[in-house]
């Protein structure tokens, strides 16, 4: 049994890194500007490229050492994350090209839903009830946010549920080896699997661009060291102590972020049933964030 201090200082960690996935979300909400404006100007698959290039580039150069002594465990773990974590872009992007946006981020959203799943199955690590209540009232705010014309099952949307249960398995893979490894290294190889695949499949999807304009520019920029370098790396060193169901609520908060920031950036306007969405969204966040933690939460 810990000792009273030993519990504190884990606990204090533990809520620390929480706030950091917090910080992760609301930079995932905020680059969504970003990424829209610069995709305008190049296919999307090239810009990933670019993106998650610069990010493994950076992160190789820092994190040398750390991925030098990565075991072989722990490369194929990173390998499998980020074929996770690419699926995931695959899944949506293909996906919303035969559904609506509003469907599509719903549906994305689910992962917050299929990652306690996938947690209780593949980890044996069953959620608390006060934070499958944070998961229900996410998944209400989510659906209240995105779906504003109602929701009909397209062929779409069953394409952009893979990237729900691929996004969903990075966390699962995380909880499970981010533990063991170093999260510096476990990033590195994500990048880098996320860059050469996006590399290889950019010249399938569409012709390549030269990425000149500056809206591209300053959008790999921001999106590469931080949307991804940095929210990626903040997110592997956290799910060392927070649980999967906890991260995918925390995460699942990105769709609300963004809509605060295309008011703030866009002068964009939320509906009064966007604002309670929205609102449920960080509800379900906060209840995550303050529920009683146990060793064998999902």
């Amino acid at each position: 049994m810990r000792a009273p201090q030993q519990q504190r200082s884990s606990a204090a960690v533990r809520h620390g890194l929480e706030l950091g996935l917090i910080g992760v979300a609301a930079i995932w909400g905020a680059t969504f500007v970003t990424v829209k404006e610069a995709v305008k100007h190049v296919p999307v698959f090239e810009f990933l490229a670019l993106r998650f290039g610069l990010a493994a580039i950076v992160m190789t150069a820092v994190f040398w050492r750390q991925l030098r002594e990565l075991s072989p465990e722990g490369v194929r773990a990173g390998l499998l994350a980020g074929l996770t974590l690419f699926g995931g872009y695959v899944f949506q992007t293909v996906g919303l090209q035969y559904t609506k946006a509003s469907s599509a981020g719903f549906v994305t959203g689910l992962f917050v839903v299929i990652a306690p799943v996938l947690s209780t199955v593949v980890l044996k690590r069953r959620p608390s009830g006060p934070v499958l209540f944070a998961v229900a009232v996410a998944t209400a705010g989510l659906a209240l946010l995105s779906m504003t014309h109602g929701f009909q099952l397209r062929y779409g949307d069953s394409i952009v549920l893979g990237a729900a249960v691929c996004f969903a398995l990075q966390i699962v893979v995380l909880a499970r080896y981010a533990p063991e490894h170093s999260p510096a290294a476990l990033t590195v190889v994500q990048m880098w699997v996320a860059a050469v695949l996006a590399t290889l499949v950019a010249p399938i999807v569409a012709p390549l661009s030269a990425p000149t304009h500056h809206d591209v520019l300053i959008g790999v920029v921001i999106t590469g060291l931080f949307a991804s370098a940095l929210a990626f790396l903040i997110q592997t060193l956290a799910q060392r102590y927070v649980s999967p169901t906890r991260t995918a609520v925390i995460l699942g908060a990105e769709p609300a972020f963004a809509g605060l920031f295309g008011i703030v950036l866009l002068d964009e306007r939320l509906t009064t049933r966007g604002w309670i969405g929205a609102g449920l969204i960080l509800a379900g966040m906060l209840i995550a964030e303050l529920a009683p933690h146990r060793d064998t939460e999902g």
